[in-house]
């Protein structure tokens, strides 16, 4: 006798405290936002202002700029006016290493620009210094009343904290492999300087962790342990993670198995852009993962066949091409003039096998003929047969119908007349 059991996974959020990052808010049950930072340099005002923005019309909801030199602090409320000019309202963090602690205290207009600041334990000083310089940090950041993202990285770690891990490991018993200990020294460092964070003064509701390494199955185990720890709100990302198929793929396979796990609050995907490639594509990554979870809408889906041999024809490829064109060309008006917009679903499909299927699971959907079919296309809407098309303006007369079909369904005045 066979037993045969449906086993169903559930997503759950991880419970987090809520922080508040100028308008918006991180953890508890707000959504997860998605980040990217600038690699302009900071001290050209013109440059990185001009990549907020572009960071920011693609959908990034939290800017990271480096905050290095002296130059840049002071650079740091220019920056901040001109955002305001463009009428860009976007939390900017300042992105702290080594001398973070002069930077703040010399540079109060830029202490108070910012929206929040990252200090690497590992990189605020060594010895008795270490905690004078996170104290002085840490003040500003109650002073200015800032959340701080307590951000360690594996490749800046704290070097005496891992020699004292390392230490007590080679005394015990059973020593654990040196890669245990390093993952155990990551998260006792966040852990560690949150508490001393919390002892120096700030709010238990002002600090987020991260933990970043740049393998995938280290990441997991890492962030795993942390969540298991503490209920500070988490942001997620796979450290250096390269660049192009490669960068995208490890960045989505780390934060999906994290994501469907209920843990994190907010997510960068941190990829080396291409020579002169657009820096905003990292945000289109960190979107396209948390839609394809399910577990926010960003903009709308097209769902449309690989094509094989029954499919010689490109008239699908271009198609689906176009309708892709055609919704991110009017997304942002969109979404303002028809809320839910983004939930949308297109089927553009290239043969009978499997088109009229996907097209009826659509809310909108064309199946196309393949090679030796009838060449007509009939179209569904939810779910419904609703016309078959033809001709050389098939193109035209679907793309039509989708623009009626948004306006009809997403509408404020339908969704009016439907809730009434």
């Amino acid at each position: 006798m066979v037993s045969c059991y449906l086993v169903v996974s559930i997503y759950k959020r991880r419970q987090s405290c809520s922080v508040n990052i100028g308008h918006l808010s991180i953890g508890g049950s707000a959504p997860i936002a998605v980040q990217s930072m600038t690699n302009t340099s900071t001290e050209d005002v013109s440059g990185t202002v001009k990549q907020i923005i572009e960071l920011v019309n693609a959908g990034s909801e939290i800017v990271r700029i480096t905050v290095n030199t002296r130059e840049a602090a002071a650079c740091v409320p220019k920056i901040v006016k001109e955002l305001d000019k463009n009428s860009i309202n976007v939390p900017l963090v300042g992105d702290f290493h080594y001398n973070g602690h002069l930077l703040l205290a010399e540079y109060p207009q830029c202490a108070q620009a910012l929206a929040k600041y990252r200090i690497n334990p590992g990189n605020v000083g060594k010895g008795e210094k270490h905690d004078t310089n996170f104290k002085t940090m840490i003040e500003a950041a109650i002073k200015w009343q800032k959340p701080v993202r307590i951000g360690v990285n594996w490749g800046s770690l704290d070097q005496d904290l891992l020699a004292e891990m390392m230490d007590t490991n080679a005394k015990s018993s059973q020593p654990a492999e040196s890669g245990a200990v390093l993952t155990q020294a990551i998260v006792q460092s966040a852990l560690r300087s949150a508490k001393l964070a919390q002892e120096y003064g700030l709010a238990h509701n002002k600090i987020i962790l991260s933990a970043k390494v740049s393998i995938v199955s280290d990441l997991v185990t890492v962030y795993r342990q942390l969540a298991q720890s503490c209920d500070y709100p988490l942001h997620l990302g796979l450290t250096e993670a390269g660049m192009s198929t490669k960068g995208i793929v490890s960045s989505t396979a780390a934060l999906s198995i994290l994501l469907s796990e209920g843990i994190g609050d907010t997510i960068r995907a941190s990829l080396t852009p291409e020579p002169g490639g657009d820096r905003t594509q990292e945000v289109t990554v960190c979107q396209q993962v948390l839609q394809a979870l399910g577990l926010r809408s960003f903009s709308p889906n097209v769902t449309a066949c690989p094509g094989c041999g029954r499919t010689t024809s490109t008239v699908f490829q271009e198609l689906a091409k176009e309708i892709e064109d055609h919704l991110q060309a009017r997304r942002k008006t969109w979404k303002e003039r028809y809320p839910g917009f983004e939930e949308l679903k297109v089927a553009v499909m290239g043969c009978i096998v499997n088109g009229p299927g996907e097209s009826k699971h659509a809310d909108i959907g064309i199946s196309l003929p393949g090679t030796g079919e009838e060449p007509k296309a009939p179209v569904f809407i939810d779910g419904q047969y609703f016309n078959t098309l033809s001709g050389a303006t098939l193109a035209k007369d679907f793309i039509a119908l989708v623009d009626n079909y948004v306006e009809k369904r997403f509408s404020s005045s339908t969704r009016i007349a439907v809730t009434k």
